[in-house]
């Protein structure tokens, strides 16, 4: 990512001064926060933030969104930041306030979001001594953060806020934490607005190797099987535009991962689809089959390779990341390209055009047929379930078809987050909003609701499972106060679904705690149409195929609250195509009945 791609200090409509004003450090912090062009903050007050409460209250440019849990102030952040490519911001107080945000930031530093966490800290004279609600949470995060800054004084904060700021939306983008003791916010000093950004080794390289370009572009040339492999890097740099361009240069096929989804248009007819685990099988074995990986913002990670040592056998890589330390990490790349990606992307296309126009390129029709041929045998689809409930592939498919690429999806993890990665098409990038890397249960309502805030005019979807969705749906009181107009459609399978799965195929079928009881039946536990009532909520319960399609249209149609959607769907219904865990790629398997081998073994 370039500086230039989100503000940073000092901004365009906030520029320098340098005539001091006294106030404390707590209205520095809301001040900072107005300079920086923060208009959107997510928080929860408690005694050690308490003293920035009281002058945010009088701010005329910060709207703050009252949250009922830290963890949801944390991932509507990053809903927030990832639908619209601004950072995110939460706050939150000392101790167990900010340890609820702990999996909120480890979530955006594994998926890069750029995130800023304030916290309070008790008085600089009590750290250290287990005083009340006191939690080293700079120690806590610090493996999880882009960086942590700790601030004694006043005179600390505006810096500090300001390099976070810079840090969170600049290179590869992710988390950084600033925690501010209580008596730094209510000491007096003269702020200024004259940020200096001063951080030794933070230096991000943006701009290329140009005898790298050079040699991917002429291993693309050389390449009879080449596929692009497009990771949510490309997406936080922007450069969707620009990949578009470079792909229909070189004419090979690409894959999108799931971080990834929207980046690349699932209608253009180079798209193969979602490698890894649960991708389609043309895009597995495009891969594996693969002489070239054009490796664009991806790190390579064991959702998608399987059995590291066995993916991709005989492909050459090209990998291009903004952060020094992903290239060749897990592959080794034969041409290591550090830099902003969307700078890359842009100078390979002139580099392999010119090599089109030199006749160099090889042909790949023969790399074509076989792709055409896997299209043709393994197309994405489901088998309907024999239960008579729902089929949730449907269901997921209908919400996109209905609400059209213009809308925004968040889902939680599991089942219901693969389908809806597999079966809406995402034809634009910040449509699909997930937890990638660590997974978190719970993510889906809070990050709709930050989308909701951040792209107002948008249609968002929460798409949920009944187990995620009793994890934060507390946020759903946020939504209904702060007008927040959400749509919530929980695929209710009455189970942790992804874990049956599994149990299912590995385990014998011995369903240990894994049953949830919210399905059909008088003992709903909870019941979520009443649930979602008395949030004041539209709430709606879908049991039969024929009221699929009308109560997502009433949905789309109500717009003065949040409506949730009970879907009662089938818990027979398995996430197809699967790469089981541990073995190579090429063992893909497309249906359950088509794979007798692994599935007999543990």
């Amino acid at each position: 990512m370039t500086p230039d791609n989100f503000p940073v200090v000092p901004t365009p409509s906030a520029p320098a001064r340098s005539r001091s004003e006294r106030m404390t450090g707590a209205q520095a912090v809301v001040r900072s926060l107005e300079e920086l062009g923060v208009t959107d903050v997510f928080g929860l007050p408690g005694g050690a933030i308490l003293p920035v409460y009281d002058p945010l209250m009088d701010s005329k440019k910060l709207r703050h969104i009252l949250v009922r849990h830290e963890q949801g102030a944390g991932h509507a952040a990053e809903g927030y930041a990832s639908s619209t490519g601004k950072v995110g911001v939460c706050i939150a107080t000392s101790g167990p306030g900010a340890t609820n945000l702990v999996t909120a930031i480890a979530d955006a530093y594994m998926d890069s979001v750029p995130m800023l966490a304030i916290t309070g800290q008790v008085f600089s004279t009590l750290m250290g001594t287990d005083a009340f609600q006191e939690a080293d949470i700079i120690g806590i995060t610090m493996p999880i953060t882009k960086h942590s800054i700790l601030c004694k004084t006043a005179e600390e904060i505006p810096a500090a806020l300001a390099a976070a700021y810079h840090i969170a939306s600049t290179g590869r983008p992710g988390p950084v934490l600033v925690d501010i003791t209580k008596d730094a916010q209510q000491a007096e000093f003269d702020f200024t607005w004259n940020p200096k950004i001063d951080l030794p080794g933070y230096r991000p390289i943006t701009k290329a190797n140009s005898k790298q370009i050079q040699a991917a572009a002429e291993l693309i040339a050389e390449a009879k099987r080449p596929v692009f492999y497009v990771g949510g890097g490309v997406v936080r740099a922007r450069a969707a535009e620009e990949l578009k361009q470079l792909v229909e240069a070189t004419g090979a096929p690409v894959v999108t991962t799931l971080m990834a989804r929207g980046v690349f248009p699932d209608s253009h007819e180079q798209n193969l689809g979602m490698p890894g685990m649960h991708g389609t099988v043309p895009a597995v074995l495009a891969l594996q089959e693969a002489d070239l990986l054009i490796a664009l913002g991806t790190r390579f990670d064991d959702r998608v390779t399987g059995k590291a040592e066995l993916f991709a056998p005989d492909a050459k890589v090209i990998h291009a990341d903004i952060d020094p330390a992903e290239i060749s990490k897990i592959r080794t790349a034969d041409v290591p390209i550090v830099g902003d990606v969307r700078d890359v992307i842009s100078d390979l296309t002139n580099s392999v055009t010119a090599l089109r126009r030199e006749d160099a390129m090889q042909d790949t029709t023969e790399w074509w047929v076989r792709l055409n041929e896997l299209r043709a045998e393994y197309p994405l689809g489901f088998t309907p379930p024999t239960d008579g409930l729902l089929s949730p592939q449907h269901v997921i498919s209908r919400i996109g078809e209905l609400t059209g690429p213009e809308g925004i999806y968040a889902a939680g993890v599991g089942q219901h987050q693969m389908w809806a990665a597999q079966f809406i098409k995402y034809e634009r990038p910040n449509a699909w909003l997930n937890s990638g890397g660590a997974g978190t249960m719970g993510y889906s309502v809070p990050a709709a609701m930050g989308a909701k805030v951040g792209e107002p005019d948008r249609v968002v979807w929460s798409i949920d499972g009944d187990g995620c969705f009793q994890m934060t749906n507390q946020e759903l009181a946020t939504c209904v106060i702060n007008d927040i107009p959400i749509k919530v459609a929980i695929i209710n399978n009455s189970s942790l679904g992804m874990v049956k799965q599994w149990q299912t195929l590995f385990y014998d079928k011995r369903y240990s705690n894994t049953e949830l009881n919210t399905g059909h039946g008088s003992a709903r536990v909870p019941d979520f149409v009443k649930l979602g009532e008395a949030y004041g909520c539209l709430a709606i319960r879908v049991e039969k195929e024929d009221e699929i399609d009308a109560a997502i249209t009433l949905a789309l149609e109500t717009n003065d609250r949040p409506v949730v959607i009970d879907f009662v769907v089938s818990a027979e219904s398995m996430v197809w195509p699967m790469v089981p865990q541990g073995v190579s790629n090429s063992e893909v398997q497309y249906a359950r009945e088509h794979s007798p081998e692994w599935l007999e073994e543990d």
